[in-house]
């Protein structure tokens, strides 16, 4: 069970440590929602969070795509080619 605990003019939630350790919440930052008739306490997601450790461990178990050379050297083409 969680509390509320006064902090000057705000109230703090002391969540047990079980719970803590259970959701992987230790020394992270938190996103707060509210939802329906609570409050929903998720570890805070920053874009491209672990981007680089995810891709090296897609490239570990798949190895590395193949470059697709018919298009690296392909001409650049102008709106004039197009009919609008």
């Amino acid at each position: 069970m969680a509390h509320l605990v006064p902090i000057g003019n705000s109230q703090g939630v002391r969540i047990p440590k079980a719970f803590i350790e259970q959701a992987h919440l230790s020394g992270k930052e938190l996103s707060l929602k509210v939802v329906n008739d609570g409050l929903l306490i998720t570890p805070l997601q920053k874009a491209r969070d672990q981007w680089k450790e995810k891709i090296e461990l897609s490239i570990s178990k798949n190895g590395v795509e193949p470059i697709d050379n018919e298009w690296l050297g392909a001409n650049l083409t102008s709106d004039d080619d197009w009919e609008w």
